[in-house]
């Protein structure tokens, strides 16, 4: 568990996710969804049940190679930063990051902990060598931060995404991590 303090003097904690989070967390990943056009999901196409998401908790905090951290100010989850690590022998090694920050927290540098945690954590691990993300290529806020936190560019995958019927592009990074 980690304490920053933001600009306005609110304490943010961050922690991994808990079973008994599921709840809140649907709520903050469909509002998150309503908020950005840069996410693979919009409005209401969040459909995991309280049940669904518990179970999915449960299985995370069960594997060596993923992790599903929160970022919490005033007992409410502000964002969150999950990683799927390979399930196979040969991919045991890598995975998928997913991060998001609700709307009113942009710009304060909670995404940035979240990650900065995830990489440290991935580190730790003894086991993660390559930490993998898509971002939409027009989100250069995000962009801008992977760069800053050391993702390079790995390649683009054309027409990913499709929003109110244009298609955008998806740009591959990744982190690499040697083994000590």
């Amino acid at each position: 568990m980690k304490r920053f303090c933001l600009k306005t003097g609110e304490i943010v904690t961050i922690r991994v996710a808990e079973k008994s989070d599921a709840k809140e967390l649907i709520g903050v990943v469909n509002r998150i969804g309503e908020e950005s056009e840069f996410l693979t999901f919009g409005r209401g196409e969040f459909k995991m049940t309280v049940e669904q998401e518990e179970a999915y908790l449960e299985a995370v905090s069960k594997q060596s190679n993923s992790v599903y951290f929160v970022a919490e100010i005033n007992g409410k989850i502000a964002g969150l930063v999950s990683f799927a690590g390979g399930t196979r022998p040969r991919t045991e090694h890598t995975g998928e990051l997913s991060v998001s920050v609700l709307k009113e927290y942009w710009g304060m540098g909670i995404g940035r902990r979240l990650m900065e945690e995830l990489i440290e954590w991935a580190k730790g691990t003894g086991i993660i060598r390559k930490i993998n993300l898509r971002v939409r290529k027009d989100n250069e806020r995000a962009i801008r931060l992977y760069k800053k936190l050391g993702f390079t560019e790995s390649g683009i995958i054309s027409r990913e995404m499709q929003v109110n019927g244009v298609f955008y592009d998806n740009l591959c990074m990744g982190y690499e991590i040697d083994p000590d």
